[in-house]
């Protein structure tokens, strides 16, 4: 079982999170978009529990590969029932919550995508001739995702998983899976993919998860990627480790570090309202 654990501090020796991160970080902050999208780090994602940081989700960085796609199984029925929550009644099994939003290649959010989760219940049975922990639901607005569900039961030769399709407005569907960390099947699973594991918190009784997924659609560079002419003169520079406290000057101004971390382009103070603010 995940035990919670408290947001770490970034270190300023590991790599520059993807945009993905970046974005994912600052909606759930609540930093507007055009913000968001110049570059702040991902503070809100959980930790997971174990001493080494997982492999991330497939990056959202411009060139890199998205979620990669896995088997439907012989489980899958169309036609589920639109709604967010598959929890019919009150069956029995430890709740579930997980969240996350859906991207194109260039790291922006995509709206109105649609996905459809079907899983096992706590016993690791399908329903096949109903739709208990079946349906589909769309992205919002800001290409975030929220499912209420339990957390699946396992069955012979699987470990824990939830299966996906994942499809943009008028493009391919991808089919795919999301695991749990920390399960001994995982070990043992040949469809098992590390890069498919959600971040997991313990919650009282129930479980959160997330998940952003990086779809396979082309997106054109937009007006709030970072800018290309030369930032204004200052103290502040780019590969800089800074630790929280420190101080430096940007555009005519005072800034003080509010949490370590390594400065990097479009990480500028008056753009990150998570690590910096104004003297």
């Amino acid at each position: 079982m995940d035990q919670p654990q408290p947001p770490g501090t970034p270190d300023p020796s590991g790599p520059r999170p993807s945009r993905k991160t970046v974005l994912r970080a600052a909606l759930a902050a609540g930093v507007a978009l055009p913000t968001a999208l110049m570059g702040v780090p991902a503070l809100a994602r959980t930790a997971r529990d174990s001493d080494v940081p997982p492999q991330l989700t497939p990056s959202c960085d411009d060139g890199d590969d998205p979620t990669p796609a896995q088997t439907e199984g012989p489980y899958f029925k169309p036609n589920s029932p639109r709604r967010t929550s598959l929890l019919d009644g009150n069956p029995p099994g430890t709740r579930l919550t997980v969240t996350g939003y859906v991207f194109g290649l260039a790291c922006r959010p995509i709206a109105n995508a649609l996905l459809d989760f079907w899983q096992a219940d706590v016993n690791g049975a399908y329903d096949n001739t109903g739709f208990r922990f079946r349906g589909h639901q769309f992205t919002d607005a800001q290409g975030a995702f929220t499912l209420t569900t339990i957390v699946p039961g396992l069955y012979p030769g699987r470990t824990r998983h939830i299966h996906v399709k994942v499809q943009a407005p008028n493009r391919p569907v991808l089919t795919t899976q999301l695991y749990f960390p920390n399960e001994p099947r995982n070990n043992t699973d040949s469809i098992f993919d590390a890069r498919l594991l959600m971040t997991m918190r313990t919650n009282g009784p129930a479980r959160e998860g997330s998940y952003d997924f990086v779809l396979n659609v082309p997106q054109g560079p937009g007006p709030t990627d970072p800018p290309t002419t030369p930032p204004p003169s200052g103290t502040w520079r780019a590969g800089t480790a800074y630790k929280a406290g420190d101080g430096v000057t940007y555009g005519g101004r005072s800034w003080v570090c509010l949490q370590a971390h390594t400065a990097s382009a479009g990480w500028e103070p008056p753009n990150v309202p998570a690590l910096w603010r104004a003297a």
